[in-house]
C-alpha cells in the first residue's frame, strides 16, 4: 500500500478548491437525524401518483361528450402516462438538472403522450391542454420542494468512513466529482493510525480513532457507515466490524467490482453489506402511514380518557401532570419520551437508575392504577405522530438504565441493534411477557432476543398481530411491576 500522503494527492483533474468546492461541498450545511431523512424513491411515488390523480380527474371530465370511450378509460390513461414519466426519469430531480431542462423534459414526453390521448378520443384537445398546465404547475412545486429538502438536509444521507486509505480517497473523489456528485454527505473520517493520517482528505477531516465513532455526536444524523479498508486485509476488515458492530447503523465494506458480495453501489464503487438491518423504503412508507393514521384515531377517540387522566394526575398529588424523560431511539437519537407522571414529583427518576418494583413507595395511588392499564403511556402517541415512536417496536429504555447494578447498554455488546428501529408503544417482548423491569442479565437478554427477533421479521400483518394481542394482556397483566 503506498504511503497515504501520495495516495491523497489530489490528481490535477480532481482538484476540489476554490468555487468547485463550494459548489459541491463534503460535509452538510445543517445535520438532521437519520430518522427525519426522506427517502427518494417514496417522495418520487408520492409526486407520481399526485400527477396520475390530477391527470385521471382530468380525462375523466374530459371525456365527457366525446361519445366513443366510455370516461372509465380516463383513469386507465392517465396511469399509464404517468408510468411513461417515469420511465424517462421525470420524478428523479438529479441535483444537476436545472429547472428549465426539467420542464424541457416534461413538456415533450407529457405533450407527446396527451397529443396521443387526444387523437384515440380518451381527452378533447381543450382539457389536454389544461392537464398539460396542471402537471407542469405541480412539477414546478416538486422541482421547489426537493431543492428546499436538499438544502435543509432531509433528502441527501450521510456516511462516515473507517480507514484513512488509498480507497477512502477514491470514494471521496468519485462521491465529490463523479456523475453522482453532492448525492451523499461525508461527515468525516475515522482511522486508529493518527500518526500517518493526514488532517483530512480532500477536504473531509480525521475525526479520531475508530473508538471515537462509537460516541461521536453525529451518529444519529448517521445513514451508513462505510469501511474502506481493501477488502483482501480480511483479518483487520474483521476487527473493525467487531469493534463498531454495537452500533445499530448499517455497516458497509468497499468491495472489487467482481465481489459476490457487493449488494449496492456509493457512486460507482460496490458496497457488500457487513451488519445492520435496512428496511426497504416501501415498508418503511407502509408503517409510517400505520402509524400516524391508527395513531392519529386513538388520539382523537381516547381524548375524554386522556382529559380525565390528567386532571386525576393533577389532583392526586402536587406537581406536572407529564413526566418527560430522554431516552434513545432510532440510530441512538436521543429524544423526550411523554408519559403521565406517576410518582410524586420530588422521586421522579429521570436516568431509571433505580427501576419500578412491586408497591414501589415513590408511585403514587394513581400511579398505580394508569401504571397497571398502561394508560400513563398514552401520551406517547404524541411521539408517534411527531415520528420519534412507532406503534409497535422495542419499548424505549430510559438512557443510563440499570440492570444488576450495570449499565444496561455495557452488559451486551448486541444491546445497541434494537435501535436499529423506531422504538414502539408496544412490541413483540411486551406481548411475550418481557414488560416493566429488566433488572438481571437473563430478563435483559430474554428483552433483547425478542427485540432483534422482531426486527428481522417486521411487518405490516405482524404489527396488526401484535396491535390486536396488546390490549386484552395489558388489561389482564396484574403481575407485571410497572
Amino acid at each position: 500500500m503506498s504511503s497515504l500522503s501520495q495516495a491523497t494527492e489530489p490528481r490535477p483533474e480532481r482538484r476540489l478548491q476554490g468555487r468547485d468546492r463550494a459548489r459541491r461541498p463534503l460535509r452538510p450545511t445543517r445535520l438532521v437525524s437519520a430518522r427525519q431523512r426522506l427517502n427518494p424513491a417514496t417522495a418520487s411515488a408520492l409526486f407520481q401518483f399526485a400527477d396520475g390523480v390530477v391527470l385521471a380527474a382530468t380525462f375523466l371530465t374530459g371525456a365527457q361528450g366525446l361519445g366513443r370511450w366510455p370516461g372509465a378509460l380516463g383513469p386507465l390513461a392517465a396511469a399509464v402516462i404517468a408510468w411513461g414519466l417515469g420511465c424517462v426519469g421525470a420524478y428523479h430531480f438529479p441535483r444537476s438538472e436545472r429547472l428549465r431542462s426539467h420542464f424541457f423534459l416534461l413538456a415533450i414526453t407529457l405533450g407527446g403522450m396527451l397529443a396521443l390521448a387526444h387523437a384515440a378520443n380518451i381527452v378533447s384537445a381543450p382539457r389536454a391542454g389544461v392537464g398539460l398546465c396542471a402537471v407542469a404547475a405541480l412539477h414546478i412545486g416538486w422541482w421547489t420542494w426537493v431543492q428546499r429538502w436538499r438544502r435543509m438536509g432531509f433528502l441527501t444521507p450521510n456516511i462516515v468512513i473507517v480507514g484513512a486509505t488509498p480507497v477512502a480517497r477514491d470514494l471521496i473523489v468519485e462521491l465529490v466529482g463523479g456523475r453522482n456528485a453532492g448525492e451523499v454527505n461525508v461527515i468525516g473520517i475515522f482511522d486508529d493510525r493518527a500518526d500517518r493520517s493526514p488532517e483530512d482528505i480532500l477536504g473531509v477531516p480525521m475525526l479520531g480513532p475508530v473508538d471515537a465513532l462509537l460516541t461521536h455526536r453525529t451518529l444519529s444524523s448517521v445513514d451508513r457507515v462505510v469501511i474502506t479498508v481493501p477488502a483482501g486485509a480480511a483479518q483487520r476488515v474483521a476487527q473493525l466490524v467487531d469493534r463498531i458492530s454495537v452500533l445499530p447503523h448499517e455497516i458497509m465494506l468497499v468491495v472489487d467490482h467482481k465481489d459476490e458480495r457487493a449488494v449496492s453501489r456509493l457512486g460507482a464503487l460496490p458496497l457488500a453489506r457487513l451488519e445492520g438491518h435496512r428496511i426497504t423504503a416501501r415498508r418503511a412508507a407502509v408503517k409510517r402511514a400505520q402509524d400516524v393514521v391508527l395513531a392519529g384515531a386513538a388520539l382523537l377517540a381516547a381524548s375524554p380518557l386522556f382529559m380525565a387522566v390528567a386532571l386525576a394526575v393533577a389532583l392526586d398529588s402536587p406537581g406536572p401532570i407529564f413526566f418527560r424523560q430522554k431516552r434513545h431511539g432510532f440510530n441512538n437519537e436521543e429524544f423526550l419520551v411523554w408519559k403521565f407522571r406517576s410518582m410524586r414529583a420530588e422521586a421522579s427518576d429521570a436516568t431509571a437508575s433505580r427501576q419500578v418494583t412491586a408497591d414501589d413507595d415513590r408511585v403514587t395511588r394513581v400511579g398505580r392504577f394508569i401504571r397497571r392499564t398502561s394508560l400513563d403511556e398514552l401520551p406517547q402517541l404524541l411521539n408517534v405522530l411527531r415520528g420519534e415512536m412507532s406503534l409497535v417496536g422495542p419499548r424505549p429504555h430510559a438512557i443510563g438504565m440499570k440492570s444488576g447494578g450495570a449499565d444496561a447498554a455495557s452488559l451486551i455488546n448486541s444491546y445497541g441493534h434494537r435501535h436499529r428501529l423506531k422504538p414502539g408503544l408496544t412490541g413483540l417482548a411486551a406481548i411475550h411477557g418481557s414488560r416493566g423491569p429488566v433488572d438481571d442479565l437473563e430478563s435483559l437478554q430474554r428483552r433483547l432476543l425478542l427485540d432483534l427477533n422482531y426486527i428481522e421479521r417486521q411487518s405490516f400483518w405482524l404489527d396488526l398481530w401484535i396491535m390486536l394481542r396488546t390490549a386484552p394482556l395489558v388489561l389482564g397483566d396484574r403481575s407485571a411491576a410497572r
